[in-house]
């Protein structure tokens, strides 16, 4: 069986960003499906501007029609702070002999050592980097002795086990932002080509990030 992307964030709103970035991890790594789970209460923020409801429905409009593209609510149903480890603890249960892959960008990959039980996560899952091309990955410090222990350049790896390994892979990444796009809609203006249609459409029509 083909691993499992695990991508989370709190999508607030997604974009083609985060969208380019998913489906070329879904298509060079060979990933059954990837899953996007919006966070539903980040413990990294103090605030989202969309509640986690608006923000899953966007995910939803967002992928509708893409092969191997889920939405998972499974943040939303919890109660309490969304750590990843949670998470991706619940998704091993679930899966208990499947390769899950965790999806991180490049500056959540920097911050790792500052997640919640950030060194339990190879125990359940393989930390995937997604990095713009020509990006040095870590040699020094924890973040240097996770690559020089786990790393790994074959993607084979993450399908021939479950866990435990560290994947550095160059995407596209597009300069869009979140932060951007919600100062944008704030003032009036139109986010059409920063995401799909359909998310855009709702956006508008609901007047999320109005007046942010």
């Amino acid at each position: 069986m083909k691993p499992i992307g695990v991508f989370g964030g709190t999508f607030d709103p997604i974009h083609y960003g985060h969208l380019r970035s998913a489906f070329e991890m879904l298509q060079a790594l060979d990933f059954e499906q990837v899953r996007f789970i919006p966070c539903g209460d980040p413990p990294h923020r103090g605030v989202t501007y969309a509640t986690a409801v608006q923000r899953l429905r966007l995910v939803e409009l967002a992928i509708n029609g893409q092969n191997g593209f889920i939405a998972d609510d499974c943040e939303l149903k919890r109660d309490g702070l969304s750590y990843t480890v949670d998470t991706l603890e619940s998704l091993r249960a679930e899966f208990p002999d499947r390769s899950l892959g965790l999806i991180v960008g490049m500056d959540a990959f920097l911050g790792l050592p500052e997640w919640h039980r950030w060194d339990e996560i190879l125990d359940i899952a393989h930390i995937v980097v997604a990095h713009r091309p020509g990006w040095k990955a870590p040699d020094i410090g924890a973040l240097g002795n996770l690559i020089s222990d786990y790393g790994t350049h074959r993607v084979e790896d993450l399908h021939t086990t479950v866990a435990g390994r560290v994947h550095i892979h160059a995407v596209t990444q597009l300069e869009i932002a979140s932060t951007e796009i919600r100062e944008l809609v704030a003032a009036g203006r139109d986010p059409r080509f920063l995401m799909p249609d359909a998310v855009r459409d709702e956006i508008l029509d609901n007047e999320i990030y109005k007046g942010d």
